[in-house]
């Protein structure tokens, strides 16, 4: 039973519950994401990346050269997110920027050779990240948690 199933049980007939701060969907949210987090650093040390910067080179591996503005978009990061994750991972060379021939007004993102060569490492141990963070779940609610949180978003 949680808290807040608690305190409602014990309070009285028609009074307010309590704010219950662990029992708030953005505060467990909060902390189902610290955790996946800490198993992606942990998964991921050796490349030296963020969850951010991963996704823009998963989704480029995936898609090849994309503009920097769908490439944001399908990240789910804003224009200044993704300027800055561009931006970093240029300055490692894995990524490299252009104008489009047909829209000198959209700046295309692609894979260098070292960037794609370190995407397809990285996207090969991505899996260990999913799995780690689920594990306390048995397969049946890990696919319901993952069908309900992908509704919320």
């Amino acid at each position: 039973m949680s808290a807040l199933a608690r305190r409602k049980s014990q309070g009285a007939a028609g009074a307010v519950p309590p704010y219950i701060l662990e029992d708030q969907v953005g505060f467990l949210l909060r902390k189902a994401q610290q955790r996946a987090t800490e198993h992606f650093n942990a998964v991921m040390e050796q490349f030296g990346v963020t969850p951010t910067q991963f996704a823009a080179l998963a989704k480029l591996h995936e898609l090849g050269p994309t503009s920097q503005n769908l490439l944001g978009r399908l990240t789910a990061m804003d224009p200044a997110t993704i300027f800055s994750v561009v931006g970093r991972l240029a300055r490692r060379g894995w990524v490299a920027q252009s104008t489009d021939p047909l829209d000198a007004r959209l700046v295309m993102i692609s894979l260098t050779p070292e960037g794609e060569q370190a995407a397809r490492k990285m996207i090969h141990l991505a899996p260990k990240v999913s799995q780690k963070t689920l594990a306390p779940l048995t397969p049946s609610e890990a696919n319901l948690l993952l069908g309900l949180i992908g509704k919320l978003g």
